[in-house]
C-alpha cells in the first residue's frame, strides 16, 4: 500500500522556450518526478515532443521521467522513448493491438509500466494486467490539451481501483492527471490517488511560486 503523495509536474504547462531551466527549477522545488505528455496529433488532437527533446531534457535532471505516450500505434515507439530516458512508460490500451505484448516490451527494457485509462475507459480492460504493472494513470480530462476542467466522476474509478488493489494485495501506484488543483487534489488523495499530475496549478498559481504550489498539493 502506498500512502505518500508524490507530485509529477506536467511540463505541458511549462515555458517551452526554457524547458531545461524549468526542469531544474521543478527538481529544486521538490517535484518527485517529471511528467512528460507525448502526443502525436492522431491518437489525441495535439502535437507535443518526441524522443530527442526528452533525451536533451534528461541531462538536466536526476529525478524520474514519467512519460505518458498518447500515440498510436504505440508499440513500435516504446524502445525509442526508453532509449531517450523515460523511467516510467505509460500507454493506453486503445493504442496497441496487444496490450500484454507492449507491457512485456516495457519490462524487457527495465522500465516501469504504466497503463492510462481515459474517462470513458472501464477498469475491466486492465484487470488481468494489474499484477504486471507499476502504475495506473486515471485521466480526469479527455487527453489532448492542458488547462481543462477536472471531471469528478472519475474518482469512483479511483475508489474501485483502490478496493481491488487492497483485496488482491497488489502494489501499483494510482496517478491522476487532468485539471488537478488545490481543492480537487484532496478529494483525489482521499479516493486513493498517490501521484498527482499537475501543470497549470504548479506553474501558474501563486504568481508561479513552484515550490509553494508543490508543497500545497502535497499537504493533505
Amino acid at each position: 500500500m502506498k500512502n505518500e503523495v508524490k507530485i509529477s509536474p506536467s511540463i505541458l504547462s511549462a515555458d517551452f522556450s526554457k524547458l531545461g531551466e524549468e526542469i531544474i527549477s521543478l527538481e529544486k522545488s521538490g517535484a518527485d518526478m517529471i511528467h512528460v505528455d507525448v502526443m502525436d496529433g492522431h491518437f489525441v488532437p495535439n502535437l507535443t515532443i518526441g524522443p530527442p527533446v526528452i533525451k536533451a531534457l534528461k541531462k538536466h535532471s536526476s529525478i524520474l521521467f514519467d512519460v505518458h505516450l498518447m500515440i498510436s500505434p504505440v508499440h513500435k515507439y516504446i524502445e525509442a522513448y526508453s532509449d531517450a530516458g523515460a523511467d516510467i512508460i505509460t500507454i493506453h490500451p486503445e493504442a496497441t493491438n496487444n496490450l500484454n505484448k507492449s507491457i512485456l516490451k516495457i519490462k524487457e527494457l527495465n522500465k516501469k509500466v504504466g497503463i492510462s485509462l481515459n474517462p470513458e475507459t472501464k477498469i475491466d480492460v486492465i484487470l488481468e494486467f494489474l499484477e504486471k504493472i507499476d502504475l495506473v494513470l486515471i485521466m480526469s480530462v479527455n487527453p489532448g490539451f492542458g488547462g481543462q476542467k477536472f471531471m469528478p466522476e472519475v474518482l469512483s474509478k479511483v475508489k474501485e481501483l483502490k478496493k481491488i488493489q487492497s483485496e488482491k494485495k497488489l502494489n501499483f501506484d494510482i496517478e491522476i492527471d487532468g485539471g488537478i488543483n488545490f481543492e480537487n487534489s484532496k478529494k483525489a488523495i482521499e479516493a486513493g490517488v498517490n501521484i498527482l499530475v499537475s501543470g497549470t496549478t504548479i506553474f501558474k498559481s501563486n504568481n508561479g511560486d513552484i515550490k509553494k504550489n508543490i508543497e500545497l498539493l502535497k499537504s493533505k
